[in-house]
């Protein structure tokens, strides 16, 4: 059965690089430049993904972009783009190190868990390195900056927010909710965003209502959105055709979320280009 599955995501995954050449067709027109950044993170050296339009001038908003548990992948690499096109400057996060990335999901699995599990310690280094990078670029208003996650990506943007990240707002798509070291009181100054599908299997009722009563212990300016009809990962293309139980795709659910991030930014990151 494991092994059955196994083939089934790969397969799926590969079936998305013709979803990402038409996410891509959408910012093709702009003048869209990619570099890759190489920075000490936590325990590991990452190479994250930058990209900008090169056609602007000035400082703007940087965006981080978290991947799902299969770490810095062409889905994620894509999603920088596109917000590049939107006129941000987007940093798509190697929160693995060293470029990894897998199709295989023990390993997305095993290289997730070792962060997720106990002290996250060393995930909030790693996201907070990135955060300092972005800040750094000289293109980027350090003052005007938010960060963006899908699946383990949403778990790592929540665990930005909770470290207390001077970071102006995180968006959490499909996100794991649980914390292992819950936010108290006045510890999150990031404004939050949540994108959740409501069939979302992975994340309990119980496990929702504990993250809206972390949000309000932690008096955090706080908002999530619930999706009809969304299951996990209702945002990757990948997943038009999942056989995986409770993961797929959904139009409806990935274009009002998307949406609404851009409406959260316009309100959040004062002189957002993102019209």
């Amino acid at each position: 059965m494991q092994s059955g599955w196994i083939r089934r995501v790969s397969s799926l995954l590969a079936a998305a690089i013709l979803a990402i050449v038409s996410m891509s067709a959408a910012v093709a027109r702009a003048a869209i430049k990619t570099d890759v950044v190489s920075y000490q993170a936590g325990r590991v050296q990452a190479h994250s993904f930058v990209a900008y339009d090169d056609s602007r001038s000035g400082k703007r908003p940087g965006v981080l972009v978290v991947p799902e548990w299969w770490g810095l992948n062409d889905y994620a690499r894509t999603r920088a783009r596109m917000l590049a096109g939107l006129g941000y400057v987007a940093l798509a996060v190697d929160i693995y190190g060293d470029g990894k990335s897998t199709r295989d999901p023990d390993q997305a699995a095993a290289w997730s868990g070792t962060l997720k599990s106990g002290n996250r310690s060393e995930l909030r280094a790693r996201i907070a390195a990135a955060l300092r990078e972005l800040k750094s670029n000289p293109r980027v208003d350090p003052m005007r900056t938010a960060a963006i996650g899908y699946c383990f990506g949403g778990t790592t943007v929540l665990e930005l927010a909770r470290s207390g990240a001077d970071v102006t707002g995180i968006v959490s798509f499909h996100g794991g909710l649980d914390a292992s070291d819950s936010a108290e009181a006045g510890e999150i100054k990031a404004r939050v965003l949540v994108c959740h599908g409501a069939e979302d299997p992975f994340e309990s009722p119980a496990q929702v209502q504990a993250f809206e009563d972390e949000m309000r212990g932690a008096k955090a300016d706080w908002q999530m959105n619930i999706y009809s009809g969304a299951e996990h990962s209702f945002t990757n293309p990948a997943n038009a055709n999942s056989h995986v139980r409770g993961i797929a795709y959904n139009k409806e659910a990935d274009e009002r979320s998307w949406q609404a991030m851009r409406d959260f930014f316009k309100e959040i990151l004062r002189g957002s280009p993102a019209e």
